[in-house]
């Protein structure tokens, strides 16, 4: 009789661990994705940066009035203010930010085209991964200025050297990005995607490419990181008429002239625009993988 007992109890018992588990699953599958109110995103996403951007400008005036260092060293935030509303009064702002930041897309287009299939190559093929493999990681660790010399060598001043600088900075970093989100896929995927036909360019595309996309974006970013330092680096260096003004010749040319307020104009510029492409592009991305996996969820 007490072995019956038991039994009622064991069964007992696991129908309740049956019923919990289902009931967290449940609980799981009950979490509701809503759209986040106006003024909670505005206090979340928007209010830190701007104070954080008063702040500086705060302490800035604080150092100008303390005279920490000579006007011409440390202009003081009216005074680069002007530069911009003078640049913006001759019609000349917009073209600084559109000759580079049309460069450093088109570039990086131009990478993410060479990139992707290089990285696919690489993570797949173990002779290619032994031979290029770490070539790749020292062109990701070489300084992009290095290859502005040369290339003005090679191609001239024109804009064949400034997209060969980005590529050859931006192109090891997608491809390295690539490669290591393709090293974390668990091998059940593929060799699920294998018994279900997925071989050759099918298994790229649909269980590959996939599964590989947080580490493939994590690389995206890195490469526009890239392009967008190598390109400035070209147009420090590389400066010719024929080129036009980006935010690089804007920044030497204040150098030339002495202009701190140009250079600082030159320097926020150049920031704005690598915070704007993040915010715009790579953040929403980011998160909408995140999102799609349910590892981004609000409540």
């Amino acid at each position: 009789m007490a072995s019956t007992d038991n039994g009622v109890d064991v069964k007992k018992h696991s129908a309740d661990d049956l019923a919990g588990l289902e009931a967290g699953l449940d609980a799981l599958d009950s979490v509701v994705v809503s759209r986040t109110p106006l003024r909670e995103t505005l206090n979340r996403k928007v209010l830190p940066p701007v104070t954080a951007i008063v702040l500086v400008l705060v302490v800035w005036q604080l150092l100008v009035w303390a005279q920490v260092a000579p006007e011409y060293k440390l202009p003081a935030p009216a005074d680069v203010w002007a530069e911009v509303s003078d640049a913006w009064l001759k019609g000349t702002l917009l073209d600084y930010i559109w000759t580079s930041v049309s460069r450093g897309l088109l570039g990086f287009l131009i990478a993410l085209a060479i990139g992707t299939p290089l990285g696919l190559l690489v993570a797949r093929v173990k002779f290619v991964r032994a031979a290029i493999g770490p070539i790749l990681s020292g062109l990701q660790s070489l300084p992009s200025v290095a290859w502005v010399p040369p290339a003005v060598l090679w191609l001239g001043l024109n804009d064949s050297m400034m997209y060969a600088v980005i590529l050859l900075g931006a192109v090891p970093s997608i491809a390295n990005g690539l490669v290591a989100g393709i090293d974390q896929i668990p091998p059940l995927f593929l060799r699920a995607g294998r018994t279900l036909g997925a071989t050759g360019l099918r298994e790229a595309r649909y269980i590959v490419m996939p599964a590989a996309l947080p580490g493939y974006l994590a690389g995206l970013k890195q490469g526009w990181a890239f392009s967008w330092r190598s390109l400035m680096a070209a147009e420090i260096i590389a400066t010719s008429p024929d080129l036009g003004v980006g935010l690089g010749q804007l920044l030497e040319h204040g150098r030339t002239n002495s202009s701190m307020s140009q250079v600082f104009l030159a320097i926020f510029l150049i920031l704005l625009v690598g915070i704007a492409i993040d915010l715009l592009i790579f953040s929403p991305l980011e998160r909408r993988v995140l999102r799609s996996r349910g590892l981004l969820v609000t409540r």
